[in-house]
């Protein structure tokens, strides 16, 4: 049934204004990150940060801490909610609650119980909670809601008893099981993980300022406190940044599902 003229013009009005609730700022900000002063606009406040040795030390630290967020996360979450899935249904709710207990705990909080307990006698050395790779274990509770809501979304609409028993019968043990079988047939589910791993910590500022890191976030805001064209320019450029970056998992999963499909 098609939808009546008034339903049409009702929901396009609607679209163009949650267009123009997100584009207009945009816009507004890119004109200003081109003012140069007076009536002079030009692309020196992006030159002067591309040239800044700070953006791309910054940015490839929390490059890095995204990759290994990343991984470490998946290794975690995926063999977990598999097997809560498959069995071990009952405690789907418990696992739930659990991963979003980043929410209910401030991150200020988190970062001081965590730095207190690697500074301990269970779960030490100290000397592991001055370097960058630290970060890595707040990331993974941040980012845990995510990647455990999506995964476990993705694998709740997989038969998987189905999946599993053919496998195991066709002689496949459970770790050919998981990359063999389940995880081709989750790439969407893993890729949105993936980005949303990388957006919270491309963009998590207070774990690194209480522990004294310089990451992109904390150069973000440093910028943003110092200068005025340059840090409108930065903004863009880190959108920009996550852009490309969705773009390029949404490709990359386009590609995977093209080759399972040929196979």
């Amino acid at each position: 049934m098609r939808a009546s003229p008034v339903v049409r013009t009702g929901r396009n009005l609607w679209i163009t204004v949650l267009g123009l609730y997100f584009f207009v700022p945009l816009v507004a900000l890119a004109v200003f990150s081109l003012w140069a002063g007076g009536s002079r606009y030009d692309f020196s406040a992006y030159v002067q940060i591309l040239r800044d040795p700070q953006f791309h030390q910054t940015f490839r630290l929390s490059l890095l801490l995204a990759l290994e967020t990343i991984l470490i996360s998946l290794a975690l979450v995926i063999p977990a909610a598999f097997w809560v899935n498959l069995r071990a249904p009952g405690l789907r709710n418990l696992l739930g609650l659990l991963s979003v207990l980043s929410f209910v705990v401030p991150p200020i909080v988190l970062v001081g119980g965590l730095s207190s307990l690697f500074r301990g006698p269970v779960l030490g050395p100290e000397w592991f909670v001055g370097t960058p790779q630290f970060l890595v274990v707040g990331y993974v509770v941040l980012a845990l809601p995510y990647t455990y809501r999506t995964l476990d979304t993705g694998l709740r609409a997989l038969d998987l008893q189905t999946l599993s028993e053919a496998a195991q019968s066709l002689g496949a043990g459970w770790g050919t099981l998981l990359w063999r079988v389940i995880l081709p047939n989750i790439t969407s589910a893993l890729l949105g993980a993936a980005l949303l791993t990388f957006a919270i910590v491309l963009g998590e500022f207070t774990f690194a300022n209480v522990l004294l890191f310089n990451t992109f976030a904390v150069y973000i805001n440093y910028i943003g406190q110092t200068q005025g064209t340059p840090a409108a320019a930065l903004s863009l450029i880190s959108l920009a940044i996550t852009w490309m970056a969705m773009l390029g998992l949404l490709r990359f999963g386009k590609g995977r599902v093209a080759l399972g499909g040929a196979k």
